[in-house]
């Protein structure tokens, strides 16, 4: 098996270097310097010619024409992990639930925590309901930690980190989701301890 993650520090490529890790996928990580614009130059540009990262290539699938499976964006990469290379999806089920929750980080989650006038409106409610599906401490879809917990546990954890101001006192299980995420020792070693 040859999997390729093009990441770099700040990136979500961490979220499928994570995950590879928890699940124990071999990979190889090429880091790039965007500071100094590694992600922009031809090279780079020929993988993802929108210069974004993280990028996975997957040497193991061929697209019609005959090159390797090339991927962006973190969430259609942690759907492709789980499929091919976990036990996460055995189902269309579990498959739409997994895809649903990488939708709804990749765009209502994020928006409302990264965008400032988002966090002061949706954050609370969000937060509130989340903290609520999160109070079972089960994984999100089916019975094994999977895609769509990496992808929703990744972005709590990084709370603290960006929003140290954030009182996250009336979320007790988002609080405990994150002591224990930041704990993981495939966590640790993909995104670094706080």
């Amino acid at each position: 098996m040859v999997l390729t993650l093009y990441g770099g520090q700040r990136t979500r490529a961490s979220l499928p270097r994570w995950y590879m890790e928890e699940k124990d996928i071999s990979y190889n990580l090429i880091e790039l310097n965007r500071q100094e614009g590694e992600n922009l130059q031809s090279e780079f540009l020929a993988i993802n010619p929108f210069g974004k990262l993280p990028v996975l290539i997957d040497s193991n699938l061929f697209t019609p024409n005959g090159e390797p499976l090339k991927l962006f964006e973190s969430g259609a990469i942690l759907l492709h992990l789980a499929e091919q290379y976990s036990d996460d999806i055995k189902t269309i089920e579990t498959k739409a639930l997994t895809n649903q929750w990488l939708q709804f980080v990749n765009s209502t989650l994020s928006i409302a925590l990264l965008v400032p006038s988002h966090r002061e409106k949706e954050f609370p409610r969000l937060m509130k309901e989340l903290d609520h599906q999160l109070e079972n401490h089960q994984p999100l879809v089916g019975n094994i930690w999977g895609a769509a917990d990496c992808a929703v546990q990744a972005y709590l954890a990084y709370l603290p980190w960006l929003f140290p101001q954030v009182d996250l006192d009336p979320y007790p299980s988002i609080q405990a989701t994150i002591e224990s995420v930041v704990r993981r020792p495939a966590y640790r070693k993909a995104i670094g301890a706080a």
